[in-house]
Order: C-alpha cells, then sequence, then structure tokens
C-alpha cells in the first residue's frame, strides 16, 4: 500500500487540529459557553461546585488516574537508561560475562532495550517537551480556574487566556489554562506515534482510548470547579501538536505516514529498523 501523501499527512495532523482550535476559539471563547455549563454545576445557596468538596471523588477522578502517566514515563525512563546497558557491557566486559547474562536469559532482554532506544528517547522526549509547552502556557496566559474568579466566589477577574497572553515573560500567577490534569492523559499520545511508527494493527484503538481518557481526565474537573470544558478541549490540541511535531523530528514523515498494518503482527523488518538515538 502507498504512503500517505505529503499534503493530505500535514493537513491531517497539523490542518485539522488547527481547524478544531480555530471553532473551539469561536464556539467557546468568544462567547459565555464554558460560564452556562460551568453554571449548571454551581449552587448560588452553598457558593461551591456540587463536588468541589467531594474527597472519594477527587480521589478516584484526579490522584489515582495519575499513577497511568506516571507509571508511563518512569518507565520510559528505565527503558532509556536499559538501552544504553547492553553496549556498555559488550565493551566493557569480556565473552565470559556475555555468556553468563545468555544463560541466565538477560541479554535478549538487554539486546530488546538497546534495539528500542529511540523509542525510549521519544518517550521521555516527548513527555518531557509536552509538560514544559503546557506549563509555558499556563505562566503566560495566567488564567484563574472558576472557583477563583469573581463568578463563583473567589477573588480573581475571569479572563480568556488570549486576553493576557504574553509570549516572553509570565503574565501572573493564575495557571488553568489549558488543563493540566487533561494534558497528563493527552501525554499518552506518545504511545500512539510509537505504535503507528511500526504501524501496529490497534494503533487507531489506541489513539482513540487516548483521547477518550484525556477529555475523562478533564471533564471530571468541571463539576468540581477547576476548570472549564473547553480547558480541556485546549489542552488535547495543544498536546497532540506538540507530540506530532517531536515524533515527526524522532521518526520523520516516511516512517510516520506508512499506512497501518492490519495483520496480525508487526510488518517484517519492523523490530530490524535501526533506532539508535541517531
Amino acid at each position: 500500500m502507498p504512503t500517505v501523501t505529503r499534503q493530505r499527512f500535514y493537513l491531517v495532523n497539523i490542518g485539522f487540529p488547527l481547524l478544531l482550535a480555530g471553532l473551539l476559539f469561536c464556539i467557546f471563547d468568544l462567547t459565555n459557553l464554558d460560564i452556562l455549563i460551568s453554571n449548571q454545576f454551581y449552587d448560588p445557596a452553598t457558593h461551591s461546585f456540587v463536588l468541589e468538596h467531594d474527597r472519594a471523588f477527587e480521589k478516584l477522578t484526579h490522584k489515582l488516574p495519575r499513577i497511568l502517566p506516571d507509571t508511563t514515563g518512569e518507565v520510559s525512563v528505565i527503558g532509556m537508561l536499559l538501552s544504553f546497558l547492553w553496549p556498555l557491557l559488550q565493551r566493557a566486559t569480556g565473552g565470559r560475562r556475555i555468556a553468563l547474562l545468555e544463560s541466565i536469559r538477560l541479554a535478549p532482554a538487554l539486546r530488546w532495550f538497546a534495539a528500542h532506544r529511540r523509542d525510549f528517547l521519544f518517550l521521555v522526549v516527548s513527555i518531557a517537551v509536552t509538560t514544559g509547552v503546557v506549563h509555558y502556557f499556563k505562566s503566560h496566559t495566567s488564567v484563574w480556574c472558576p472557583v477563583e474568579t469573581t463568578l463563583y466566589g473567589g477573588v480573581h477577574e475571569k479572563r480568556e487566556w488570549f486576553e493576557n497572553f504574553r509570549l516572553l515573560h509570565e503574565a501572573g500567577e493564575g495557571r488553568c489554562w489549558p488543563g493540566g490534569h487533561a494534558s497528563s492523559g493527552f501525554t499518552l499520545l506518545a504511545l500512539y506515534f510509537v505504535a503507528r511508527r511500526y504501524r501496529w494493527r490497534f494503533t487507531r484503538p489506541l489513539l482513540l482510548a487516548v483521547m477518550v481518557l484525556g477529555m475523562i481526565y478533564g471533564s471530571t474537573r468541571v463539576p468540581q470547579g477547576w476548570h472549564f470544558v473547553s480547558h480541556t478541549f485546549w489542552s488535547g490540541i495543544i498536546v497532540w501538536l506538540t507530540m506530532f511535531g517531536t515524533a515527526l523530528a524522532f521518526y520523520g514523515r516516511e516512517r510516520l505516514s506508512q499506512p497501518i498494518a492490519f495483520e496480525g503482527t508487526l510488518p517484517s523488518g519492523a523490530a530490524s529498523v535501526p533506532v539508535t538515538a541517531g
């Protein structure tokens, strides 16, 4: 099967997200839709959101879900470090020690990590870059969360991100845009790009699962008053564009534009593709 054309590749991966960003800007940022939705979860009598003080909900939807992205990041770092171990052992140890590793079946595992060094490097770098970009926008827009605004009993004026954006320096102390909790779920898109590189047949279901997960991570903060709905959508767009740019730098357009393989295993020769840090 032929690869996707250059125009279609960039149209799908950059043009479509930018189109969604334009629609999002018009539908949410230029209207009061965010406020209308959050109002449905706010009780004026108690001056609080319905789930703002629910500790069980907070633990279930905010603290426990962090395990998944945190574990992914930790495993990626460990895998990256192990990927450098096999070449070092080959240079620093004699044949007997290598034979010992072979006998206890550690050598195949170490060779596997070394062969997938680029993938582990990509996971670590992409998650780090994406986290940095999200924090950049948080500090350079200074958007306050709903519960912190005067609309819902807070002391800060509600502002849209573009009203207070500063390119080169921090805009203030607000740190609510884009959604940080949602972005932690969306960072698992790094796994999608690794799967896309190898044309894994479950690549598209993985993409769908990660997008749904990120939406759940972000949307559960709305009835707590800690985010507006649009914050989650913006988080998804920002993370996608950042992840895509990093994947493009690591793997190249030709590799990422290959059609998905529908057979049960990876395409022949996939494991033999050079994956050094380059």
